[in-house]
């Protein structure tokens, strides 16, 4: 039983068509990403999940039972199961910390308003900000507010509407190290919309990749980012890869047993999207068939090596980790 389900969602303005036949299946537990260019229609997407934009075909079903279609708009109680998160933060900036997180739960009807409101604030780690005002704030900290206020109605699912995407850096995977915290104790599923690649791949398991209104990939984060297919995938998942670093001390040995005739490093380059270093190669072509190794530097970001590692793996070549002295190495959680 999926946590949400769409159903060959489309929607137009006008005459311009922002989502068509639009179809996925979040499951419980899933950070779900997202992905897309500006305008390819993925903040429309998250909006008709919870009830902010209509549509025009379709079904959105929450645990098997319809939330919303073009008949039926998504009820009170069952928005309260749904959060959402937005890129501006939306708060009201007459209102402290508290208040702002109150506000959900006055709304609600909640009596306990002000206990309930400390342990989400608790939770997003800003106990000691609670009669601070949003002007007083950083963005990070103006983002945990609205975090608290999402979790302040105990919501079974999570909607992040590009909520990094105006942060620096730093700031940015402390946030996403904060979804990932509550996925992980809470038990919530998070339906995360980003432009930003790297915010995808830090912290979701699957991931959807859309492009002018339309869904051109989907699946586990891993598959999807190791061999995409759509040329929108490719420009999304390889934009960055010429600025791959090397790691001197990690190296990879990778063994021709004659079992493979693939350009093994071109492949990795263009597949993987990540720079390699060749450090030796010893290769050999015996009746058509590859025999011998290559060693090479392995990239320092763990998500890179992860995708080299998976890269390898799927294409069964053989390999080992190994340090400058030629001794193997455990494979690093990455």
């Amino acid at each position: 039983m999926s946590e949400i389900e769409i159903r060959n969602l489309s929607k137009s303005f006008g005459e311009r068509k922002v989502l068509d036949n639009v179809s996925l299946k979040v499951e419980k537990g899933d950070i779900y990403g997202v992905l897309g260019l500006s305008g390819a229609g993925k903040s429309t997407l998250v909006r008709c999940i919870n009830g902010l934009e209509t549509f025009d075909e379709g079904e959105i079903y929450f645990r098997d039972e319809l939330l919303c279609s073009p008949t039926k708009r998504v009820e009170r109680l069952q928005k309260r199961k749904i959060g959402m998160i937005f890129q501006s933060f939306n708060l009201l900036q007459q209102r402290t910390v508290l208040g702002n997180v109150e506000l959900a739960l006055e709304i609600a009807g909640v009596k306990d308003k002000k206990t309930k409101a400390l342990e989400c604030i608790e939770k997003v780690g800003l106990s000691e900000h609670i009669n601070k005002y949003p002007s007083q704030l950083s963005g990070g900290q103006c983002q945990r507010v609205a975090i608290a206020r999402a979790l302040a109605l105990e919501p079974e699912v999570l909607l992040s509407d590009e909520a990094t995407s105006a942060l620096d850096p730093e700031t940015t995977n402390s946030i996403l190290d904060l979804f990932k915290k509550l996925n992980k104790e809470l038990g919530l599923t998070i339906i995360m919309i980003s432009h930003q690649m790297n915010a995808i791949e830090r912290i979701c398991n699957k991931v959807a990749i859309i492009d002018k209104a339309v869904i051109v990939e989907e699946g586990d984060l891993g598959d999807v980012f190791l061999n995409p297919q759509a040329e929108v995938a490719k420009q999304l998942i390889y934009s960055d890869h010429l600025h791959t670093k090397l790691n001197d001390q990690r190296l990879i040995r990778i063994i021709f047993d004659g079992n493979s005739d693939e350009p093994i490093l071109a492949n990795i380059i263009q597949e993987c999207g990540i720079l390699v270093s060749v450090v030796f190669a010893d290769t050999k072509s015996i009746e058509g068939k590859v025999y011998g190794q290559m060693l090479i530097k392995c990239p320092i970001k763990n998500r890179e090596l992860t995708k080299l590692r998976k890269y390898l793996t799927l294409h069964n070549v053989k390999y080992r980790e190994e340090d400058a002295n030629g001794v193997e190495l455990e494979e690093e959680v990455a």
